[in-house]
């Protein structure tokens, strides 16, 4: 089992509709995923899920459906982690459903953090909440790969979640602010590395599972450009020409990756696919399964199987990173 998140502090890149896409192609692909939202705004949640279905969900305050539920006795301090419900989306997709409240829990998360350099156990407990969680449903369903949606931020609630990942990937939109997100993002992460290493070493009972705190960025994928023939149009064009090397200087080099910087670190260009995500919206299936009962007829058709080459490609340059990952720190070892 892998763990990859998809994360930048800057938002509106459309992380989350990439998200949705590369679970559903791992199904594709004849993987079985776990998709986890942890996105306060739980907009992976309402992606998956149908509005009637949606309501069911959240029915029940105190009892909703949610990651919450699973951190419930934590927060209120009755107990340690429960089981999480898994929401079944085909025979080869579960959901860990997101909650708007989820966020709640960044205050016990950045006073806990600290407590981990004291030694405290339970301090270690909130800690590694999310890992303990997501790696127990993973194992209950026999989940190839967990894959987790985060908010846009570098709060205490994303720094929990994102030690718990092996692989990281990063959405970039072509303009000054994501560049400006990388040079935040290999900072933070390999602040956060380093912290974590210091922490887990002092953890007092070797019996409770925690994360590596591996989070080794794996590439990043450019979202959404328009299109002038086969090339994006200039406007676009000078920013996707800055991101390699800014990827370089403050991802590769500032933290060491696995990966050296001749790699090709960019995993994919994705088109805006224009009136096909409306059409997968109103749906709830992912643009490249639209069918002409669901609207997409004509140029559609081609278009669907166009999103489908491009989620397959990028589905397996990401299983190969995160395979490349192992091996290295097998080899390591």
């Amino acid at each position: 089992m892998k763990t990859i998140l998809f994360f930048n502090n800057k938002g509106g890149v459309g992380k989350t509709t990439l998200v949705y896409h590369f679970t559903h192609m791992l199904a594709v692909l004849g993987y079985k995923a776990l998709a986890v939202d942890l996105d306060p705004q739980a907009n992976l949640t309402s992606m998956f899920l149908s509005d009637e279905k949606l309501e069911e969900v959240f029915a029940f305050e105190g009892q909703r459906q949610t990651i919450l539920q699973a951190l419930r006795p934590i927060l209120t301090g009755e107990g340690d982690i429960a089981q999480a419900t898994m929401h079944k989306i085909t025979d080869s997709i579960f959901l860990i459903a997101g909650d708007l409240e989820l966020s709640a829990f960044e205050d016990e998360l950045s006073e806990n953090w600290g407590k981990c350099l004291d030694k405290k156990e339970p301090a270690f407990r909130v800690t590694s909440a999310f890992y303990r969680i997501m790696k127990s449903a993973a194992e209950k369903i026999e989940a190839d790969y967990v894959v987790v949606d985060v908010g846009p931020n570098f709060g205490a609630l994303n720094r929990a979640v994102l030690i718990c990942a092996d692989a990281v990937v990063i959405p970039m939109a072509a303009d000054l602010f994501s560049l400006q997100g990388l040079k935040n993002l290999g900072q933070q992460l390999n602040k956060w590395r380093e912290e974590w290493r210091e922490r887990i070493s002092k953890n007092p009972n070797p019996n409770l599972a925690l994360p590596a705190g591996t989070m080794h960025p794996i590439g990043y994928v450019v979202m959404q450009h328009s299109n002038m023939g086969s090339r994006p149009v200039k406007s676009y064009q000078r920013w996707v020409d800055r991101i390699p090397e800014t990827y370089r200087k403050y991802i590769l080099n500032h933290q060491h990756s696995l990966f050296d910087a001749s790699q090709d670190i960019q995993l994919a260009m994705l088109k805006h696919y224009r009136s096909l995500a409306p059409l997968a919206m109103e749906a709830h299936k992912p643009m490249f399964h639209l069918k002409p009962a669901d609207g997409a007829i004509g140029a559609h058709v081609y278009a669907a199987k166009s999103v489908g080459d491009d989620f397959e490609k990028l589905a397996k340059r990401i299983i190969e990173c995160t395979a490349q990952i192992g091996q290295q720190k097998a080899s390591i070892k």
